[in-house]
């Protein structure tokens, strides 16, 4: 079995263990899921580990969050194909990956340069060119692109940012991780109601890095 292989197999058990036995239903993200090559946006060091269910280390204080919560976060936009995102917390590049099989386009934003950089890298080669990244403050969103039918954000927010929620189109979703910066958060997914009409719902526990910038942690 080549490394390819290997890795081939690997990825199809994740999806079956990992997300279809925990729930995950939506085809497009399992299809996304298991479509995506994880090793690619993982530092060599770890790459053996790309499969685990688990958070690895990316460097730079950052992490790539664990498949079943990229699937889970994927899956709460609701995406039909074909939809406007915003990723914000870019990271590898991993999640902005799996939006950009479902998408018809994605932008993301990342604070650290670096990572930035090595994602946007990361992708191109992958063949994403229906995703683009910048390095910014996500908490501001990206204004010039907006509306967006949904936004996921995959750091931890004190509470949501107002920039964000206003960024959504009427019926798009929020997905982003609200409570500590340093202890358990819930998952919240916001819909856009009307202009100024939000409802609020708990996906459950969740533990992420915290979310730095304007509207987030200082």
């Amino acid at each position: 079995m080549t490394r390819s292989d290997e890795f081939e197999s690997r990825r199809a058990s994740m999806v079956d263990y990992q997300l279809i036995a925990r729930g995950i239903e939506s085809p497009l993200v399992l299809e996304a899921m298991g479509r995506v090559a994880r090793e690619k946006y993982v530092p060599g060091g770890v790459r053996d580990c790309a499969y685990d269910d688990g958070p690895l280390s990316i460097g730079a204080g950052q992490t790539i969050s664990q498949p079943y919560i990229v699937a889970l976060m994927a899956e709460a936009l609701d995406l039909q194909g074909g939809e406007r995102v915003l990723d914000i917390g870019t990271g590898s590049g991993y999640a902005a990956a799996i939006l950009g099989c479902i998408a018809s386009e994605v932008f993301s934003v990342e604070r650290v340069p670096e990572l930035a950089r090595q994602a946007a890298r990361a992708l191109a080669s992958e063949g994403f060119d229906n995703v683009v990244v910048r390095c910014g403050d996500g908490t501001m969103g990206w204004p010039e692109h907006q509306p967006f039918d949904g936004i996921v954000v995959a750091a931890g927010a004190p509470a949501v940012p107002e920039a964000l929620k206003h960024q959504l189109v009427i019926g798009g979703h929020l997905v982003i991780p609200v409570g500590s910066e340093h202890a358990v958060q819930s998952l919240m997914r916001i819909t856009r109601l009307a202009d100024n009409e939000f409802r609020t719902e708990d996906l459950g526990a969740v533990r992420f890095v915290p979310l730095l910038g304007e509207q987030g942690w200082s």
